[in-house]
């Protein structure tokens, strides 16, 4: 059945209608969620950093050690053909997220006989809309955080760094955060009880003017973490990052977090205490929200703030 308006996604060396796109359940990726994958977004459909992404999504690779037989340079082609022919499945004032994900594929001969020739890793490069209406609201209200009892994952078991399929250390924390209030993001702490990450974003505290956001050896590197510390240095606000337990985050006047799609979204508590005198954004979030819009030369705090208020949901 034809699907009208319907996304292309590659795979494995083909172009094809994403309802068409199949993985066999033997693949590790699906198995044992043995697959790296990284995010960019556009802005005014223009992708955002394709290359440190790609950077960091090869980093990934090598960590685990999967090939992907296809170069940097290829993969960037391949993601900017999957934005060109997505794109007009999207209204003029909307924007993508585009990924690329590669698994492990069937490793095992015995398990490879239903399949003869599904050979080597699983490369995958997809694309889907931007939440925007769904988390307006964040951004007039802000984020509350509550602060989960499971622990991120300690570098020297696995590292943070990589950016892999296996999330289930990050759902259980969102699980249960969202069982005591559902729109709630889940924030983590490190196994040595340091702030970590939430899923998908990093956090950064405002304390007396200065910016402060936990060690990259415990959390995902994001590529707008990174941003947001360049931009910091460029207005004049200082940025370390260091070791900040609860006591530290409790007694910040301002906190937000991190991700691709975010950018910047202000928090305005964290497990039921609001940050300095509530104001959403803060003074030092708004300088840098600000110096984000200038430096991608696209207004994506008004692209989300369009839309009327409703429920937000984790994503």
């Amino acid at each position: 059945m034809s699907i009208p308006n319907q996304r292309t996604v590659y795979l494995n060396g083909e172009y094809i209608p994403e309802s068409e796109a199949r993985l066999p359940f033997r693949d590790r990726g699906v198995k044992y969620g043995d697959a790296v994958f990284d995010t960019t977004r556009t802005f005014g459909h223009e992708p955002f950093k394709i290359r440190e992404h790609l950077e960091r999504l090869y980093r990934s690779l090598r960590y685990v050690g999967i090939d992907p037989g296809l170069s940097l340079d290829e993969m960037a082609e391949i993601t900017e053909e999957i934005v060109r022919r997505n794109l007009p499945t999207i209204a003029a004032d909307e924007d993508l997220w585009v990924s690329q994900r590669i698994t492990r594929g069937i490793v095992d001969p015995n398990e490879r006989s239903a399949w003869p020739d599904y050979i080597g890793p699983t490369v995958i490069v997809e694309s889907l809309p931007l939440p925007l209406a769904n988390r307006a609201k964040l951004y007039r209200d802000g984020i509350d955080m509550i602060v989960s009892s499971v622990r991120r994952t300690a570098p020297d078991m696995l590292s943070p760094r990589a950016k892999t399929h296996n999330y289930l250390n990050l759902i259980m924390a969102d699980e249960e955060v969202s069982a005591q209030n559902p729109e709630a993001y889940a924030l983590m702490l490190d196994h040595n009880g340091n702030i970590a990450e939430g899923r998908g974003s990093n956090v950064f505290f405002v304390s007396e003017g200065k910016l402060v956001t936990p060690q990259e050896r415990y959390v995902l590197p994001g590529i707008s973490r990174q941003t947001v510390m360049e931009l910091a240095e460029k207005i004049g606000i200082p940025c370390a990052e260091k070791d900040y337990d609860l006591y530290d985050a409790y007694n910040a006047d301002e906190a937000f977090i991190t991700s691709t799609s975010f950018c910047i979204c202000p928090c305005r508590s964290i497990s039921g205490r609001v940050f300095g005198e509530g104001a959403i954004p803060g003074p030092v979030t708004k300088r840098l929200m600000d110096a984000y819009v200038e430096f991608v030369g696209f207004d994506w705090v008004s692209q989300y703030t369009r839309y009327p208020i409703g429920d937000a949901t984790r994503l």
